[in-house]
């Protein structure tokens, strides 16, 4: 889903759903109104593994997730670039659990996009696969590899095991009540995020679990993201933001 709403010279923030095998809803979104609004293009994605395209489609994702979740990503983006549509050197990318995880693995293994938030994300997939809740607890066997066999295909795609490449600004907004993905999940990338020297933010908000519910952080994560990209990619707000978040590592080289 493309929303077009802008000129050349705007940025783009691509969304990744949930799952990994979820889908861009077409209904209103007002997090994408509010993004466009304020002169970013939003695409949403649904890369291969997405439902509503078959069954062939939602089961291509079968061993690839880390792979064609990023491939589909880039070559969307390189796509609107391409047609002028948007600035490639102010590309954003954000998403919540599974979509959380892709922005991660898009921040550490690839240049492509230049600034990205995670919500509530994966950083860990043995982690993940080791202490996810009892309904999804062999649901990374078909999505990534079984275990302990496919052991090392989990520490290749897990952003966390390749720390020290992340090299591109991030945030991270998170749950203290997340027994899906717990907070170390995010915080660990953070804290690698400090110790690289990388432009990045930590919000945990108390009580919130996976997928936050009340009114008043949801709106304070769509403001901070937006405050986030105007401080790395250096544009004006025409709103003021309302407690925002401490970023670190803004303006070291």
């Amino acid at each position: 889903v493309v929303s077009t709403q802008s000129t050349v010279s705007s940025g783009i923030n691509a969304e990744y759903g949930g799952g990994p095998t979820g889908m861009a809803m077409r209904s209103l979104n007002m997090k994408t109104q509010y993004f466009t609004s304020r002169g970013f293009a939003v695409f949403d994605v649904d890369y291969r593994g997405s439902s509503g395209y078959g069954r062939a489609f939602r089961q291509a994702l079968y061993g690839k997730w880390g792979v064609y979740d990023i491939e589909d990503a880039i070559s969307a983006s390189e796509h609107l670039v391409k047609e002028g549509i948007v600035d490639g050197e102010r590309l954003a990318i954000d998403g919540g659990s599974a979509g959380g995880y892709t922005t991660m693995a898009m921040m550490v293994f690839r240049k492509h996009f230049k600034a990205g938030v995670s919500y509530y994300g994966v950083s860990d997939l043995l982690g993940l696969a080791k202490h996810t809740h009892k309904f999804e607890s062999q649901y990374l066997t078909k999505m990534v590899g079984k275990l302990p066999e496919d052991e090392a295909i989990y520490k290749e795609r897990s952003p966390l095991c390749h720390a020290s490449q992340l090299k591109c600004p991030i945030g991270f907004f998170q749950g203290s009540e997340d027994f899906i993905c717990p907070p170390p999940q995010s915080k660990e990338l953070y804290n690698a995020a400090l110790e690289n020297r990388v432009a990045t933010f930590y919000v945990e908000y108390e009580g919130e679990g996976h997928g936050f519910k009340k009114a008043a952080n949801i709106q304070r994560c769509v403001s901070n993201e937006i405050y986030f990209y105007s401080k790395v990619f250096g544009f004006e707000l025409a709103d003021k933001t309302e407690n925002p978040p401490p970023i670190k590592n803004l303006n070291i080289e």
